[in-house]
């Protein structure tokens, strides 16, 4: 059985720090490309970071890009959204999901696996 967990996330008050990690079990991550997603109350689920198999590629939503670092153990079969300088709009649940290809992509639709999300709520 595949899952991915993730976890990390919390209550931070604007210009905080968070760092959301995602576990993934049932596969091995080496294989995966791994997509960070964020969903807002009433809005659709976004692209927020993707990181391709091997680490060196990775891609930013243009809101992050600068404030957000993706990154990836696949030794702890884990990745890792390091998220910096947070402000009130980047409060959403977010999403890891695995792709099977050695490549990275922001469609939310070609990722074949999905965590069941953390609540990241940035207010003072």
């Amino acid at each position: 059985q595949v899952q991915l967990v993730e976890s990390g996330g919390g209550l931070v008050q604007p210009g905080g720090s968070l760092r959301l990690s995602c576990q993934a079990s049932g596969i091995t991550l080496d294989y995966y490309g791994i997509g960070w997603f964020r969903q807002a109350p009433g809005k659709e689920r976004k692209f927020v970071a993707g990181i391709n198999w091997n680490g060196d590629t990775t891609l930013y939503a243009d809101d992050v890009k600068g404030r957000f670092a993706i990154s990836r153990d696949n030794a702890k079969n884990t990745a890792f959204l390091q998220m910096n300088s947070l402000k009130p709009e980047d409060t959403a649940v977010y999403y890891c999901a695995a792709l099977l290809s050695t490549v990275v992509v922001r469609g939310a639709d070609d990722y074949d696996y999905w965590g069941q999300g953390t609540q990241v709520t940035v207010s003072s």
